[in-house]
């Protein structure tokens, strides 16, 4: 992790109020890696206070992308950026996603805005031989990811919650059928969709090794202020340092978390 500035190389709008923000990053981009995220101050003169953690959509070479969607006072600024802008970034910062060296199939599941890093997973994972099914739920179709967008070896299902677009309901409801045949999954989305996908695992496929990347609100991105911190069963750990992305098994799920249809 180190502070650096980038450079944007150009802003894409994907989908309604969603960018995709591609950075010449300089030699940071080569530790670079899906579940990571940089550190990014927003905007000037001091304001917004805090930066904001933006997670690695993809990498190639000296550039990385963003996936920033709309939502906010930091958000909204960077979705503003136009090229040859420069960010104050801090990172790669975390632990991201790890391939498991003798998994061939790979069951990715990402809610709304947390397919960000499973597609330049799905991408690495393809490049090494092996076969990615992904799954998205998201409220409607307008905010699916566009499948134009993803290597076509990748199987793609979408669920949303409104039935404009494949499944009618929660993404989570794919996963009983899907899961005999996936030796690994990976997951990024909010909590009650990743807390559902754990209790799934836990009784359909305890065997099966499972990553997830936790969303939480990141303060300083170097694990000083904890107010990233959750329990796992090895004690409270910080999202942003040891995180974000953990085995599913090592995570304590809240009854409290548990999804909807839990």
């Amino acid at each position: 992790m180190k502070l650096f500035t980038a450079t944007v190389i150009e802003n894409e709008e994907i989908m309604p109020a969603t960018h995709v923000l591609t950075l010449d990053a300089g030699s940071a981009a080569y530790n670079a890696a899906p579940g990571q995220f940089l550190h990014i101050r927003c905007g000037s003169g001091g304001w917004p206070l805090l930066r904001r953690p933006m997670s690695v959509y993809r990498t190639e070479g000296r550039t990385v992308q963003l996936m920033v969607r709309d939502v906010g006072e930091g958000s909204h600024l960077l979705v503003q950026s136009k090229p040859g802008d420069e960010l104050d970034c801090l990172g790669p910062s975390g632990c991201g996603f790890r391939l498991e060296s003798k998994a061939r199939n790979l069951l990715m599941v990402g809610g709304g805005y947390g397919v960000a890093p499973l597609v330049g997973l799905a991408e690495r994972a393809i490049a090494r031989g092996a076969n990615v099914t992904l799954a998205v739920g998201a409220a409607t179709d307008a905010l699916v990811f566009p499948a134009s967008l993803l290597p076509e070896e990748v199987e793609y299902l979408v669920a949303t919650d409104d039935g404009s677009a494949g499944h009618h309901g929660l993404v989570t409801d794919l996963l009983p059928d899907r899961l005999p045949w996936a030796d690994a999954v990976y997951s990024c989305g909010p909590l009650p969709m990743t807390a559902t996908l754990a209790r799934i695992m836990r009784e359909r496929a305890p065997r099966t090794p499972g990553q997830v990347a936790m969303e939480e609100r990141m303060g300083c991105s170097m694990g000083v202020c904890l107010g990233c911190v959750v329990e796992t069963r090895k004690g409270p750990m910080r999202v942003c340092t040891d995180g974000p992305v953990f085995r599913v098994g090592d995570i304590v799920w809240r009854e409290g978390a548990q999804g909807p249809d839990a």
